[in-house]
């Protein structure tokens, strides 16, 4: 499947084209990420302040049956409203009449779909935080959706941003040959394994590999941690580990260089305004439904196994 480069109009380029600050909506209010990403864009004395917009209104959401959803949506619900006087809604349809630009925070990938949908309904660029969804096929499903309405929409989680993994992903030491990546892996049994956590050192792998995965291997380590090693076309290999830190390497052409760092989250924030206001995407569609297509053939390669399993994007 293709998918075409899609730019914002309307309300988001008026706002860019005569300095106002974007109206910000958040949907699902049930991760860390709320409160942080809100600091940065609505405090002007934050350290990382990225100006351009400002939260101004949310939908709590939460999901019940996710602990670590449930026990924190009323906190940081409070925490928007009472800090930062951001307006709650009852619904994300009337959510989306009163703003031009939605981060969609939800830590449930599940209900993503459902959520973006009267968001692409009402002609508003959206950000999905990670996972973008608990499936492949819903997130096949949620570009489609995009394209059909013209509306813009990415994914990426903050590893992508990181210092040096952006070096290596902009030609530093040439085209990449082999990228080793690692990050925390904790499980959510509602999701494929690597959906919850592992997605952080999986697209570190995929900023510097890029797209063109052929095959899987999910293996354990000696000492026991998830190691998922994936087969390039050209015989390129990129390999996830599960581990306690976030770090990496890689080699290329002109030699080798670290990769996979965590900088905060101010870099990805920045990446975010920067679409809002230009309406230009900066994570090809292809490459973030090849990343969800790695992680659920390692879960498939889990039930084999171990076996060798085909990268499947359909």
């Amino acid at each position: 499947m293709k998918f075409k480069l899609i730019l914002a109009a309307g309300l988001v380029g008026c706002a860019a084209a005569w300095g106002a600050d974007l109206r910000i909506g958040i949907i699902g209010c049930d991760t860390s990420h709320v409160p942080a990403f809100t600091e940065i864009l609505n405090n002007p004395a934050a350290k990382g302040h990225i100006p351009g917009g400002k939260v101004v209104a949310a939908f709590k959401g939460g999901s019940p049956d996710i602990p670590s959803s449930i026990s924190r949506v009323e906190e940081y619900s409070k925490t928007l409203q009472e800090k930062y006087g951001v307006k709650f809604y009852d619904s994300v349809e009337e959510m989306c009449k009163n703003v031009d630009v939605v981060l969609l925070e939800s830590v449930d990938g599940r209900p993503h779909l459902a959520q973006v949908k009267p968001v692409l309904q009402a002609g508003k660029p959206v950000y999905i935080d990670k996972p973008m969804a608990a499936s492949l096929k819903d997130v096949l499903e949620i570009f489609r959706l995009a394209q059909e309405a013209k509306v813009p929409v990415f994914s990426a989680s903050s590893l992508r941003y990181g210092k040096d993994t952006q070096a290596v992903r902009n030609g530093s030491i040439g085209k990449v040959t082999y990228a080793e990546t690692s990050s925390p892996y904790h499980v959510e049994p509602h999701h494929p394994d690597l959906f919850w956590y592992g997605v952080h050192g999986v697209e570190s792998l995929f900023t510097v590999m890029g797209p063109g995965c052929e095959t899987v291997q999910r293996q354990k380590t000696a000492d026991g941690k998830v190691e998922v090693i994936g087969i390039w076309s050209g015989g390129r290999k990129g390999i996830y580990r599960e581990d306690e830190k976030y770090r990496g390497r890689a080699k290329g052409e002109k030699g080798e260089a670290p990769v996979g760092s965590y900088d905060g989250y101010e870099p990805l924030v920045a990446a975010i305004m920067k679409f809002f206001q230009t309406g230009v995407v900066p994570v090809p569609a292809e490459e973030t439904i090849e990343i969800m297509a790695f992680m659920e053939a390692a879960d498939e390669s889990k039930n084999q196994g171990g076996a060798a399993v085909k990268i499947r994007v359909k």
